[in-house]
């Protein structure tokens, strides 16, 4: 399937180019338009050019604060924009994040995703 011109744009950062390509597949499959970045500075430059509907980041990349600083960066450029920050930060760092007050949980929407039990080893 292929998108059309006035779908929703998504911009989705990730260093890791296998979860990039997986994802970008399945957006651009359900009539998404994508863009892809792997860094900071090349989402960064991508937004001011796309003007992206929704922003989906990798919260640790090249420095474990890229995630927030790119959405920091992002919400100055395009205040209106949504930023899903996608992370595996609790298995890589044992960090959590839980928010603790009600200010908290209303911004912070943390979710579990296990395995695939399919069979892959990947």
């Amino acid at each position: 399937m292929t998108s059309e011109p006035t779908a929703p744009h998504i911009l989705l950062v990730d260093d890791d180019e296998d979860f990039l390509f997986q994802h970008k597949v399945q957006l651009e499959h359900a009539g998404y338009r994508v863009t892809a970045a792997t860094t900071r500075t090349e989402a960064e430059a991508l937004a001011a050019e796309v003007k992206p509907d929704l922003a989906i980041l990798d919260l640790m990349m090249e420095e474990h604060d890229d995630g927030f600083v790119l959405s920091h960066h992002l919400k100055r450029l395009l205040p209106d924009l949504p930023v899903i920050l996608v992370t595996a930060v609790t298995a890589e760092t044992g960090m959590s994040f839980t928010p603790t007050s009600g200010a908290e949980r209303s911004w912070l929407a943390p979710t579990r995703c296990s395995p695939s039990r399919s069979g892959s080893s990947s």
